[in-house]
């Protein structure tokens, strides 16, 4: 949430909290440089309010000032607890001292209550027009706090709120935030440092603003968030600024790189990037190794992966020698595929030439971060010293295992670490769950319950995820019953409380088996113990009474949750909310829907229109399909013709199979063959084989004796032949026998 934080008092000096948390400075801007300095209005980007004198309060209270001696002496003892209780049952705001610090020790302590004390403190402030009396330290320990705790948006919007009001964040304060957003929103982390840095940046003197310039972990984060994105030249641009900041690239930010080439879909630059940290001298660390076996799994490779973690437990330090055999092994593969699938189509050929082309570019960018590209070492590099697998890159290869269905494989690499002689490489609960998960994906139950069993007998205690996972694999398999104990055993036995995916899961179980009512007392219950609903519980639910023909309960539903301050209503929420009326081809009530989805700045997307789709089938209402065709055409020529109007128009469709499928099935059943002919060629335009077969068969079955009456009046005739001429058009395109039309009628797409 946006703030508006003014300059902190001299008063509420950063001396009052202990002097490890001096992460803060608040310094003016120097004038812009376009700026004249006999300019009548000098631009003032960072002037700071004077300080309101005792003059400019109301004098205080004998029993103002002892409070306030009170809670300071209460703070200045760590019993923040007490602090807390006198602060909230005072009727007037304590000096900026005592709630700098109040505000700074709740942040410290990072606890749930604790963060939301802070916050109900930031909110009374911001409500009073008070938010000066905090400092630049409380500010910064919240948005760190906050932000490792899970609450990004609010840290974020914190520490924009502290540029926009004078204060400049200590680094580790602002790049907590960055590297929270670099997984949870990578286009905002990367933002969020650019603020930043730009605002330091205006400074000419870089020691007043040292604590606040960007360091290598900052970096780190912000290449992470590229990285996420899979942005190679933002990447090279920002590895590049480093040395502007006296940064230096460590094995953190090489394992970053890893993750790059991953996204980039090079495998065959992963070499590089590791024989490149060898040859810097960088100090080396097993998450590189850890981040090589994950990259590979990704790629399916787990030949390579393999070859890998036994080469770290025969104690090989030629990891590079068996990476660049690897690459070798790939080409050699690539070549015989060529070899083989040697044809000449046009489409193929343009294909290749786009990844040709986006390679090219790949390659300059990878060329400048990984210099050895160009000219490689004649020999594999060795790394410096030998290291053995730990559980976690056993773990890893098992997750490839059992994402790959080799279950054997998986029980198999357990069984290996548990006789290894290192601890380290010993399974701890993380291994056991990936087991457990390989179990239910192959719908072995019972052998996952045994895992389940085998953790309790070794005292490696199984946390929530394991619970889910298997309660999931029930639902699944439709037995609830079983899901229902447990979940008792869950929280009765290990003492482990459901969290609201449990809950999500079990309330999907309940619509797999058609149980809208065993959903909705989930529901209930999960509310009833103090879990927030999440979007997917209220669109769970209402997906259960949509699929359940009541749209109603699940409109009632929706209505909860636009009143849940806690929940941002999404498209996925308004979809199932149409879904649900149109299963019983209530069209009417979907189209009003949809009607408020746009007063709410939503736009029906391919899931909108299928539902809609769906729903004039069942209500038997062919005119409908043709009014909702023509919206579809223009939204799918806004993007052939580039359109790229207001901003308030609907942005560009993209038809899918099914859309257009059903689409052509409803037109070809009532007869609308122009409009039929019309979404086949979109179907071909979108690269999506026609079903000819199926349209066929309609036409034969329904449509074969059109036309042949010799009773009609040349009236009627006269009215029926336009339709009869499409009819024999959409004959020509499906094969069957058909008179002579082309010089009267062919279907013309529309211009571009």
């Amino acid at each position: 949430m946006s703030m508006n934080i003014a300059s902190p008092s001299p008063c509420s000096s950063s001396s009052s909290f202990p002097s490890a948390l001096p992460w803060l400075s608040l310094l003016p801007l120097p004038p812009s440089p376009s700026t004249s300095t006999t300019s009548s209005k000098p631009a003032r980007p960072f002037s700071l309010r004077a300080q309101p004198t005792a003059t400019d309060l109301s004098l205080p209270s004998d029993k103002k000032t002892n409070d306030d001696q009170t809670l300071l002496s209460l703070l200045r003892q760590r019993k923040t607890e007490q602090a807390w209780t006198l602060y909230s049952q005072s009727p007037h705001l304590p000096t900026p001292t005592c709630l700098s610090r109040l505000v700074a020790q709740l942040s410290y302590q990072a606890t749930p209550q604790s963060l939301a004390r802070a916050r109900t403190i930031i909110t009374r402030l911001r409500n009073e027009r008070q938010l000066h009396r905090l400092d630049a330290n409380s500010l910064g320990l919240l948005a760190s706090a906050s932000a490792k705790s899970g609450h990004t948006l609010y840290a974020s919007s914190l520490i924009k709120s502290m540029l926009r009001s004078g204060y400049l964040p200590h680094v580790k304060a602002w790049s907590a935030v960055v590297s929270r957003l670099s997984t949870e929103s990578p286009s905002e982390s990367i933002s969020l440092f650019d603020s930043v840095t730009r605002r330091v940046r205006r400074f000419a003197d870089p020691s007043i603003v040292a604590d606040s310039k960007p360091d290598t972990a900052a970096y780190n984060a912000v290449l992470n968030a590229c990285a996420n994105l899979g942005d190679k030249s933002k990447f090279l641009k920002l590895f590049d600024e480093m040395h502007e900041w006296g940064c230096e690239p460590d094995v953190l930010t090489y394992n970053v790189m890893i993750k790059l080439c991953a996204r980039a879909d090079r495998k065959d630059l992963l070499v590089f990037v590791l024989e490149r940290i060898i040859e810097r001298g960088i100090r080396f660390c097993m998450t590189t190794l850890h981040s090589l076996v994950a990259a590979y799994v990704g790629f399916d490779d787990l030949e390579t992966a393999e070859k890998i973690v036994q080469a770290m437990r025969e104690g090989r330090n030629d990891l590079c020698k068996i990476l660049r055999d690897a690459n070798l092994e790939d080409l050699k593969q690539a070549k015989e595929d060529d070899d083989y699938d040697d044809y000449d189509l046009e489409d193929e050929k343009e294909e290749d030439m786009e990844d040709l082309s986006k390679r090219k570019i790949d390659d300059v960018v990878f060329e400048k971060l990984l210099p050895n590209l160009i000219e490689p070492s004649s020999e594999p590099l060795l790394l410096p010293k030998v290291y053995a697998p730990n559980s976690r890159i056993y773990t890893t290869l098992m997750k490839g295992y059992m994402k790959a269905g080799r279950v054997t494989d998986t029980v198999r690499t357990l069984e290996a670490m548990r006789h290894q002689d290192d601890k380290a490489s010993h399974p701890d609960h993380v291994t056991y769950t990936t087991v457990v998960s390989a179990f239910v994906k192959a719908g072995l139950m019972d052998r996952a319950r045994e895992v389940l069993a085998e953790m309790t007998r070794i005292r490696v205690p199984a946390n929530r995820i394991t619970y889910n996972i298997l309660l999931k694999g029930y639902c699944q398999q439709l037995q609830i019953d079983k899901a229902k104990e447990l979940l008792r055993e869950m929280a009765d036995d290990a003492g482990i409380k459901p969290d609201v995916v449990s809950y999500n899961i079990l309330i999907d179980g309940c619509i797999l088996i058609d149980d809208s009512a065993g959903a909705l007392v989930f529901f209930n219950k999960m509310r009833e113990q103090g879990i927030t609903p999440t979007k997917i519980s209220y669109t769970t639910l209402m997906k259960a009474f949509a699929l359940s023909g009541q749209p109603k309960l699940a409109n009632k539903v929706f209505d909860e949750m636009l009143r849940d301050p806690r929940v941002k209503v999404d498209l996925v929420a308004w979809n199932m909310l149409v879904e649900g009326y149109c299963r019983l081809g209530l069209v009417e009530e979907a189209k009003k829907v949809i009607q408020r989805m746009k007063e709410n700045g939503f736009y029906s997307n391919v899931a909108t229109y299928g539902s809609l789709v769906n729903g004039i089938a069942v209500a038997r209402k062919p005119g409908e399909a043709l009014l909702l065709w023509k919206e579809i055409k223009e939204r799918c020529e806004m993007k052939e013709e580039g359109k790229n109007s207001y901003s308030d128009s609907p942005p560009p469709l993209k038809p899918d199979e099914g859309l257009l499928d059903s689409l052509a099935d409803i037109c070809v059943r009532a007869a609308f063959f122009k409009k039929a002919l019309e979404i086949v060629a979109c179907m071909e335009e979108n690269g999506i084989p026609p079903n000819k077969t199926k349209y066929k068969k309609i036409y034969v079955e329904m449509h074969s004796r059109m036309f042949t009456s010799k009773h009609a009046s040349q009236a009627r005739q006269d009215r029926r032949i336009e339709k009869k001429r499409a009819a024999e058009a959409f004959k020509f395109w499906l094969g069957l026998p058909n008179s002579y039309y082309g010089s009267e009628w062919e279907y013309e797409p529309p211009q571009r």
